[in-house]
């Protein structure tokens, strides 16, 4: 099956610190693949480059068979990449429904209207909408930010860390909500995540990164559960 998102020999850098050593990772249509690795080995640089944040300084990155090595962070959300950082990044002054409606400016379909899917998969937010968005809790800020990358119906979700710092209730509901939108919209996830048990549920695919460099890869139902958890240890 031809990949939907492609990584080919990333090589990024932060000055002449080399941080991404000719990396190559792809994603397949409707497929959840899990990017792991310990703290500072280089994952967040690595979505940070495919959304175009940081420039690798060799390697190609293609997208539905199109390169955008070289598109702008906005032309790549436009293309079909929804984004959602670390740390969530929503507007904590803008109301839920305003957030939402700043993720339809990636639309390339130029809808105009929140889709009724989001609240289906996140019934919390319909009923806050007209809440400040700093007013929400660390879990329902991260339902909302997954939201409105969902609101312009991406080809591809790039998910940072969505466990980081949720209550357990909420990251059943992340990880019902992230199944549900590969299983019935076939939109491909990405996600870069510290919770093993979460990223081996959801993952059909993962790749393991030490220092920047893939140490292995492979399928998540065929995973070596204790040599993967060796380098994710610290």
């Amino acid at each position: 099956m031809k990949p939907l998102l492609e990584v080919s020999n990333f090589n990024v850098y932060y000055g002449e610190s080399h941080i991404i050593r000719d990396l190559s990772l792809k994603v397949l249509p409707g497929q959840a693949v899990c990017l792991l690795g310990r703290n500072g080995m280089g994952k967040t640089t690595t979505l940070k480059t495919i959304m175009g944040l940081l420039a690798q300084r060799s390697g190609t990155l293609t997208l539905d068979g199109d390169s955008i090595s070289h598109a702008r962070p906005y032309q790549r959300a436009c293309a079909g990449i929804g984004y959602v950082p670390q740390g969530r990044e929503i507007f904590p002054r803008l109301s839920v429904e305003e957030n939402l409606l700043v993720g339809l400016e990636a639309s390339a379909e130029n809808v105009k209207s929140i889709p009724e899917f989001v609240y289906d998969l996140f019934p919390i937010l319909k009923d806050f909408l007209k809440r400040y968005g700093g007013d929400l809790s660390g879990g329902q800020q991260q339902q909302l930010a997954i939201a409105r990358a969902l609101v312009s119906n991406p080809k591809v979700l790039v998910l940072d860390e969505p466990t980081e710092g949720i209550q357990p209730s909420i990251i059943i509901e992340i990880e019902e909500a992230i199944s549900k939108i590969k299983q019935e919209r076939g939109i491909a996830v990405l996600l870069v995540e510290q919770y093993f048990q979460f990223a081996q549920s959801l993952a059909d695919y993962y790749y393991l990164i030490e220092n920047g460099s893939l140490v292995t890869e492979g399928l998540t139902s065929e995973m070596d559960v204790a040599h993967v958890q060796s380098y994710l240890s610290v």
